[in-house]
């Protein structure tokens, strides 16, 4: 079971807890020190004078443990660092093998982010293991929260998009042969069912139908059918006349086609080129659990991209579900042939915004690293001002690149509308002048989400594997639009 979290109004004697201190307390207060004996207080003081920022008191019965929130430069940083706090306090919840931890917040705004740091660190992936010793269910299985400038409303809102992110990671952790494009699908379908969001999944005949040139071309080598999958939040009383469209790169397992990857350290990890659908649906599925009065569409063209029977072939032109054509000089520049198709049927809504997410290029990667997301669109700068500040309130910071004309020469071809693939430089803006093509008629906004979707080395409480990366950025904006 994922850990969930509570609120209360206070905590229990004997209870364990933590409690969340002022930056420079030397002393603690009473309301933190009540049931500790003098030597025991002493000895918090003087951790606490000695610059001490995370410590712990057993009491036999029950334990304390202190946390100093660090004031720094920004809120924003501030929470940041409490975040971290958590990741470095469930270390040693882990060690004292701690269920359940009262979180009691004497500073008025830090008992949220202390909890969302131990929530996403405690999160791990139930996997596959049979034999019963291997298997591990997590220690920390509920956090309460406690405050004066808490709600039991708060408490459930940040424990919604935990969940979402909790959703995304288990996507994109899935294997292949556990996550085809039906697989996929069904997933969407479940999820739907649980947080009260529409879905509709278009099979291949029904792809075919609306001549969906990208997304069947990439599937052209695969055994197993594309979907097409459209998720719709629309609630009574929405604020928008519009609807604000998500598109996800569903690209289940990318081997690079014909246009074959090298592995080990690249194609063993194609698991997670997917990772842009799990965003959508675990943002849908916190928009509706938290009954966000916003009119949301996601679409999730998927499949696996491989380089069998009649694969697409390097060299072939293609027609798109929009009309234009594409020389494909790369199979392994997939994931904006399927990602263009959605990008053009979203125009059938008139939205008022649409937004996608893609695992899309290294370039991006390469130019910014795990650090943060790159970014790039057409929508005017306020939205991209409020997309940025979203970023920096949950650190999953947003890095604009420039669309500026120049960059359409990157990707002309002699044969063909435009080719998919661009110069040595810029891949990731050629990528992204790629799908600005097909997003005629609506502001957007593109998100290559390479670098941070899926971690090959823990880090902090984004851990390993699949992070569930755009999540929290994107419910933090969407939300902020209400």
């Amino acid at each position: 079971m994922p850990l969930s979290l509570a609120y209360a109004t206070d905590f229990p004697s004997f209870a364990d807890t933590v409690f969340i201190l002022p930056a420079g307390t030397t002393e603690l207060p009473i309301s933190a020190a009540a049931d500790l004996p003098e030597p025991a207080r002493q000895y918090v003081a003087d951790q606490l004078a000695a610059g001490e920022k995370l410590l712990g008191i057993n009491q036999y019965t029950h334990r304390h443990y202190y946390v100093v929130a660090e004031t720094k430069k920004t809120a924003d940083l501030t929470a940041e660092a409490l975040r971290k706090a958590g990741h470095q306090l469930h270390a040693r919840l882990k060690a004292d093998k701690v269920p359940e931890l009262f979180i009691n917040d004497l500073t008025g705004t830090g008992a949220l982010p202390l909890a969302e740091g131990l929530a996403l660190t405690a999160y791990q992936f139930e996997g596959y293991k049979t034999d019963e010793k291997s298997k591990k269910a997590p220690d920390l299985q509920l956090l309460t929260l406690v405050g004066p400038e808490l709600t039991a409303e708060k408490v459930q809102e940040l424990d919604n998009v935990l969940q979402g992110v909790y959703l995304a990671r288990d996507l994109v952790n899935m294997p292949y042969n556990y996550l085809n494009a039906t697989q996929l699908a069904q997933r969407f379908q479940e999820a739907g069912e649980v947080a009260g969001f529409h879905v509709e999944v278009l099979d291949l005949v029904r792809i075919e139908a609306l001549r969906m040139g990208g997304l069947l071309a990439v599937n052209q080598g695969s055994p197993e059918p594309p979907t097409f999958s459209i998720m719709e939040y629309k609630p009574e009383g929405a604020t928008n006349t519009k609807p604000i469209v998500l598109v996800g790169k569903g690209v289940v397992f990318d081997t690079g086609g014909l246009s074959l990857k090298p592995t080990p350290n690249s194609m063993d990890l194609m698991k997670c080129d997917m990772a842009g659908s799990a965003v959508v649906v675990g943002v849908l599925s916190a928009l509706a659990k938290n009954r966000v009065p916003l009119h949301v569409i996601g679409l999730v063209p998927a499949t696996d991209n491989r380089p069998g029977g009649p694969a697409l072939a390097p060299g072939d032109v293609i027609t798109m579900y929009s009309g234009l054509t594409v020389e494909v000089m790369n199979t392994d520049a997939e994931g904006r042939l399927i990602l263009a198709d959605a990008l053009a049927f979203a125009k059938k809504y008139e939205p008022e915004l649409v937004l996608d997410f893609a695992t899309l290029t290294g370039s991006a990667a390469r130019a910014i690293g795990i650090e943060g997301i790159v970014c790039m669109g057409t929508a005017e700068e306020g939205t991209l001002s409020a997309l940025k500040k979203a970023g920096n309130a949950t650190h999953e910071r947003l890095v604009e690149f420039p669309l500026w004309d120049e960059y359409a020469d990157h990707i002309k071809s002699s044969i063909a509308d435009i080719s998919n693939l661009g110069k040595a430089e810029a891949g990731a803006i050629s990528a992204g002048k790629f799908l600005e093509r097909f997003t005629e008629g609506y502001p957007w906004v593109h998100f290559d989400i390479a670098g941070p979707a899926f971690l090959t080395a823990p880090d902090s409480y984004r851990g390993k594997g699949g992070t569930g990366t755009a999540v929290r950025l994107t419910y933090e904006f969407l939300k902020n639009r209400v």
